[in-house]
């Protein structure tokens, strides 16, 4: 059995290679910084980060002189990474920190994690401020069971291919999304999970933090009264069992295409269009394999 042990604070005499520690910024708030995070900083031999304008920002207002302040993000990860590890392999502790929050978390440092663990280097968290947990815990949802689902893609295909994956869970789902998304998103979900609760968190630990919650379908009404203003965390209620259940026995299974579109438009009052949303997405097929199928 291959399994490698971390010791993260053991003495090792023989050995001399660095550190990686995952450092937590805050995400809005300066006084969330912890105290370990800025010694840390403090200590790094190396500070690697996703905007080093943003972070020379931070480091200042903590009174934090870099030794050394390097570049690490999407688009340089390939070249950077691989040149980071090795100068942890050389000997410097080297700490990684995001724009804000928990590096790692939908961000290009899981690569640099993988990187470094492949070669036997110690990783460590600096925990801190988190928005999806941030957004959880005040969302009124149920917090022992959920799933952070991060950005859905772009490309609507996908987005409808992870909603479909994502409406059999039980549990409360965490999304992040843009103020120019977040209504497209809002109605696919709509779409392919129903009108579930959902809170829906922005500015989290600022002055203007605003968390609203309720049916999809109000805050939907909400957002065209009140333009979307700032990044977004989504928290949706997870499926009822019921539903659930009764989705995994294909009740619709002995139905014909026309029949499965008429029980929605006849049970639950749904337009045609609905109805023919709704039946492919009980199929798992496009919209328009529904359409040609009824012509």
């Amino acid at each position: 059995m291959n399994i490698h042990v971390q010791k993260s604070f053991q003495l090792e005499s023989d050995r001399e290679i660095g550190k990686l520690f995952l450092v937590a910024t805050p995400i809005g708030n300066l006084e969330d910084m912890t105290y370990r995070a800025v010694r840390t900083l403090q200590e790094a031999d190396i500070i690697a980060a996703e905007d080093t304008r943003q972070t020379r920002k931070l480091l200042s207002h903590f009174e934090i002189s870099p030794k050394r302040l390097l570049s690490y993000h999407e688009h340089n990860k390939t070249a950077s990474g691989p040149e980071l590890v090795r100068l942890i392999i050389e000997g410097n502790d080297l700490a990684l920190v995001s724009d804000a929050g928990l590096p790692a978390i939908s961000d290009p440092g899981q690569d640099l994690v993988k990187l470094a663990l492949e070669e036997g280097i110690s990783v460590i968290p600096v925990p801190g401020a988190n928005a999806a947990l941030s957004a959880l815990i005040v969302s009124g949802l149920p917090t022992e069971r959920f799933q952070f689902a991060g950005f859905l893609p772009r490309d609507k295909k996908d987005r409808e291919r992870q909603l479909s994956s994502l409406r059999d869970y039980e549990g409360t789902i965490l999304l992040y999304e843009s103020p120019h998304r977040i209504i497209k998103t809002l109605q696919h979900i709509l779409e392919v999970c129903g009108d579930r609760n959902i809170a829906m968190a922005r500015e989290l630990t600022k002055r203007y933090e605003e968390v609203a919650r309720g049916p999809i379908s109000a805050c939907l009404g909400w957002l065209e009264e009140h333009p979307p203003l700032g990044e977004y965390c989504i928290a949706i209620e997870g499926a009822q069992e019921d539903e659930v259940q009764e989705r995994k026995g294909l009740w619709w299974q002995p139905l014909t295409i026309e029949d499965h579109v008429a029980h929605y438009e006849q049970e639950e009052g749904l337009s045609r269009k609905d109805a023919m949303k709704k039946t492919a997405v009980d199929r798992g097929v496009s919209k328009r394999d529904i359409y040609n199928a009824l012509l």
